[in-house]
């Protein structure tokens, strides 16, 4: 530090504020100095008048004149040169977050290495000593550096917060325990904090766990995105495979379609060239008589005309050509028999490989829950089959258990979205498929109709195909069913069965309103005519 003779540092002459020799220094009226411009600046950009050092508040704005001794010493000062930095000044201090300075230092202010809550005041190692030595002072609460002291001392006695009030939540000092929270439960506050602490590394075990499961959810989802996307480039490739092969279909049965007419048109001219041909031939044949007739009709020698004509001419036949005309409407038929081949086609293509393959992609894996079927009914071990048998005396009731209806429902339940199932009902003489809504009615009978939270269709032996609509629908399919479909769309309130295997619709429920969870329910029918002891199998959808 460079110094003037042995008395003067340049730290005696150092403003707090800008931390530099003073210019135009002016003392305030508690005693400390500043630059003249370092202190107007601070109190324009401040709501009160007050020492930037000890905080006392003026009430008024002091007038400020320059200290001309301070000001003769600062010049001494710059005129000996610049003395070496300080350990740490405050500029320092405020530009290391964290860092708290010695509240008791002027000029540069060096780093605080403790708190006294007691003296509410923070003190570097220097002035730290006599906390050290000072049997008075040794009593006093230290505590690693912090801010803002006053929010750790009780500011209606004015002692350190020591307890922690479980009743009101809140820290309190000694004093606090024998007045307002006397009666209150109060542990040292340090006691509370671990607790808190626990809780708090509890919580971020907590939160760490929802992070991961929320980022194992981001990448299903985004897994699920990119699956989703090469679906659809694959249907769209498909569908344009589909389409290319619509159109080169059409445009070969266009070509067969033009070949026939133009072959039909050529045919036509032909035939008509021909009749043409002949009626022109005929034609000079009448022209070449009629001009013979004309000449003996004007001679007058009568024997020549006995002689030529030895009785009255007669016409020569005429051949009927009333109805000849020519074919207009030849190239009909091809037309027809091309548009049903192409109808037939459209319908073999877009049916099966596209529609059908749609609703698979809503494939679920459904099995029978065994807590719901009546006691006549017998499931495999896979829960995938049921068949009926006779009355199990081990099977108890349930209040979710069929105790009337021989009926079973699916193990999995939907509430929302699309899904699809398949049951072969091949070696069935009855059945009946479809979905229940959760609360149907499972004890005694009851009607079969979507009001009563049932869509299903099904077989009942010599009566035929049904749908239970409310009033119920007798259907005529072309063939009997061998694997029937389910395909259910819970917001859009459709559920439709399928002929899998003849790729038809066999009935389809519209305009269904879900309110609640709905489930696959199945019913074996039962067995009056000894053909339908085979059983209903839930078929892995492909």
């Amino acid at each position: 530090m460079a110094s003037a003779g042995v008395l003067l540092s340049e730290e005696q002459v150092q403003c707090s504020i800008c931390l530099d020799v003073y210019t135009k220094p002016v003392s305030t009226p508690c005693g400390h100095n500043f630059c003249l411009t370092c202190i107007k600046e601070y109190w324009d950009t401040s709501d009160k008048y007050s020492c930037p050092l000890c905080k006392e508040n003026f009430n008024i704005r002091p007038k400020l004149r320059v200290n001309t001794f301070i000001a003769e010493m600062a010049d001494q000062v710059k005129s000996l040169g610049v003395a070496e930095p300080t350990p740490l000044t405050q500029k320092q201090a405020l530009n290391n977050p964290g860092l708290v300075s010695c509240d008791v230092c002027t000029g540069a202010k060096l780093k605080a290495v403790t708190s006294c809550l007691e003296c509410q005041t923070s003190y570097c190692e220097t002035h730290l000593e006599p906390h050290q030595i000072a049997p008075a002072l040794k009593k006093h609460q230290l505590m690693d550096p912090v801010e803002n002291l006053e929010d750790r001392v009780c500011q209606k006695h004015g002692k350190p917060l020591e307890l922690f009030c479980r009743a009101d939540q809140t820290c309190v000092c000694q004093f606090c325990t024998e007045t307002d929270h006397k009666a209150h439960e109060t542990v040292p506050i340090e006691e509370e904090s671990e607790a808190r602490k626990t809780q708090l590394r509890k919580m971020k075990v907590q939160l760490e766990e929802m992070i991961q499961g929320r980022q194992q959810k981001m990448k299903e989802l985004q897994l699920s995105a990119e699956n989703k996307k090469m679906e659809a480039e694959k249907d769209v490739e498909e569908s344009r495979q589909v389409f290319t092969a619509l159109m080169l279909s059409f445009e070969r049965s266009q070509d067969e379609l033009i070949e026939v007419i133009e072959e039909q048109q050529r045919e036509v001219e032909k035939k008509t060239a021909e009749m043409i041909k002949e009626l022109e031939q005929e034609i000079t044949d009448l022209l070449k008589r009629s001009a013979d007739l004309e000449e003996l009709s004007h001679s007058e020698d009568h024997v020549l005309i006995f002689q030529s004509l030895p009785a009255l001419p007669s016409l020569p036949e005429s051949k009927d050509r009333a109805g000849v005309r020519v074919q207009g409407d030849l190239c009909v038929e091809p037309v027809f028999q091309a548009l049903s081949q192409l109808e037939k086609m459209v319908q073999e293509v877009t049916l099966p490989d596209i529609k059908l393959r749609w609703m698979k992609k809503c494939g679920v894996d459904v099995t029978l829950d065994p807590d719901t079927a009546h006691p006549d009914l017998i499931l495999s071990a896979d829960r995938r089959q049921v068949k009926l048998g006779e009355t199990n005396p081990k099977i108890h009731d349930k209040p979710g258990r069929f105790d009337y209806v021989v009926c079973v429902l699916g193990k999995e339940g939907f509430s929302s979205g699309r899904f699809y199932y398949e049951v072969e009902v091949k070696e069935k003489t009855r059945w009946i498929l479809g979905v229940a809504k959760e609360s149907i009615n499972r004890k005694g009978p009851f009607k079969r109709s979507p009001a009563n939270g049932h869509w299903a269709v099904g077989l009942l032996g010599d009566t035929g195909y049904t749908a239970y609509a409310g009033p119920e629908i007798p259907l005529s399919l072309s063939q009997k069913p061998q694997k029937v479909g389910v395909f259910v769309h819970y917001e859009g309130g459709q559920v439709t069965f399928y002929d899998v295997e003849a790729r038809c619709c066999i009935y389809s429920f519209t305009g269904c309103v879900f309110r609640e969870k709905i489930f696959p329910c199945f019913s074996t029918g039962l067995n009056n005519d000894g053909r339908n002891s085979g059983p209903l199998i839930l078929s892995p959808v492909l």
